[in-house]
């Protein structure tokens, strides 16, 4: 039995050693690299190739692209409407706030030709005769007076305010210049006589000065 084992083994290491095995052995590990190389190469490149898409796919595609426009337009749309109604707003507003300033514009410049009247019959009351010894006429220029500055009191609060700019320099603005004349000792372009008072109704002219200004000798 131990001899057969002997020769079993001898004759296996006679078949591994064999010099034809072995010569052929490299051939064939090139022959199947050569037979596996193809196969790898073309899965590496069907890998690459995108996988195309069937036709749901690209009309849902097609369809989110055209929806993100839509999204985009509208959003872009509603900024505009958005910024016209906050224009509008305080376009109202400011239209609402005017009325309530100069709502009483023309009733104001009714009034100013009272005022006129009062403060013309205040300056033709000779002074001289504003005394105790003639109580009439004291008390009727006194009445004058009182009245003229209450009529003011009243302007003042209601935000319309006497220009009375003599002296000034002229601002187109508010004068209106009906004559011009050289006056010694006076800057050329300053007011140099006030024939009528003029009015502003918190802050905006309404009515300005009739002036003389002083023009270059």
């Amino acid at each position: 039995m131990a001899s057969w084992c002997v020769r079993a083994v001898r004759q296996s290491y006679t078949i591994v050693a064999s010099p034809s095995l072995v010569r052929a052995s490299p051939r064939l590990l090139c022959t199947a690299a050569h037979q596996k190389s193809p196969g790898s190469g073309s899965e590496e490149e069907s890998g690459a190739q995108k996988p195309e898409l069937s036709p749901a796919e690209k009309a849902l595609t097609e369809e989110k692209v055209q929806l993100e426009e839509q999204v985009k337009e509208l959003t872009d749309k509603y900024k505009r409407a958005l910024a016209d109604t906050e224009n509008l707003r305080h376009r109202s507003q400011k239209m609402v706030d005017d009325a309530k300033l100069y709502g009483i514009q023309g009733f104001c410049k009714d009034l100013l030709e009272v005022a006129d009247i009062l403060e013309k019959a205040t300056e033709c009351v000779p002074k001289e005769e504003v005394t105790s010894q003639n109580p009439h006429l004291k008390n009727l220029y006194d009445g004058l007076v009182m009245t003229e500055v209450q009529m003011q009191k009243v302007f003042t609060k209601h935000g319309l305010v006497k220009l009375n700019p003599d002296g000034q320099k002229f601002d187109p603005y508010e004068h209106e210049a009906l004559f011009q004349a050289p006056v010694a000792g006076k800057e050329p372009g300053t007011v140099a006589a006030v024939t009528k008072v003029g009015y502003k109704l918190h802050g905006r002219t309404l009515r300005p000065a009739l002036v003389g200004v002083v023009k270059a000798p």
